[in-house]
């Protein structure tokens, strides 16, 4: 297979390997499996990083940011428990990645970034494989997006120093928020699962490394 080939598709057996770590690593949900398998990472990795684009690893994009690990992508999508007719919040678009596996698991995916250029890539992205169920906006995550609230699922792909009682407030109370929570370069992932009455139980899913949830927008040149 020629590189030109590599560039636009998995070769079966690294597809194949993918899938095998994800579900060595817990993820064993087939909507979840097939999901991924059916989004083309490819597509969101910047053009040094194509011949890794299916390697079970973070990748560096711009804005010093990072197209998250398959198996983190995966840990974080099963543990949102998402049905067909959801409408989810995540902050941090990034490269779009993540928001195209959701894309394929709910009925509304809304995502908010705060560089302005990985958010016009990624749109670029979505409309070029048709994804009309995603719904964007440049602005700060940390602020969620209250006048679509109340949400069925919130993820957030940047670790928050505390629990994110912002966004919390915009999930139903029987809804779910993944995100990763901590200020040192390790931080813990946690489900948040509301009981219907305003109460949420806390759940730690295990230890990850993610670039800070910072406030505001970004300054680019």
């Amino acid at each position: 297979m020629t590189k030109t080939a590599r560039q636009t598709e998995p070769h079966e057996t690294e597809l194949a390997r993918l899938v095998l770590s994800l579900r060595s690593q817990g993820i064993t949900e087939p909507p979840v499996l097939a999901a991924i398998e059916r989004t083309p990472r490819h597509l969101f990795t910047p053009d040094l990083f194509k011949e890794r684009s299916w390697e079970d690893s973070a990748l560096p994009i711009a804005c010093g940011q990072t197209i998250s690990q398959p198996t983190i992508v995966g840990l974080m999508t099963q543990a949102l428990t998402l049905e067909p007719r959801a409408r989810v919040l995540e902050i941090g678009t990034g490269s779009g990645y993540q928001t195209a596996v959701l894309s394929r698991l709910s009925r509304l995916v809304y995502t908010v970034e705060r560089y302005r250029t990985l958010l016009r890539e990624a749109e670029a992205r979505f409309k070029a494989m048709q994804l009309t169920n995603v719904i964007t906006r440049f602005g700060d995550g940390g602020l969620g997006w209250s006048e679509q609230a109340p949400f069925d699922r919130i993820l957030v792909t940047a670790a928050a120093p505390s629990e994110p009682k912002t966004l919390l407030a915009q999930l139903k109370p029987s809804g779910v928020l993944v995100a990763p929570v901590g200020k040192g370069p390790v931080q813990k992932l946690i489900r948040y699962a509301g009981d219907g009455e305003g109460a949420f139980r806390a759940e730690v899913l295990c230890e990850v490394r993610f670039v800070p949830l910072l406030d505001g927008v970004a300054r680019e040149l």
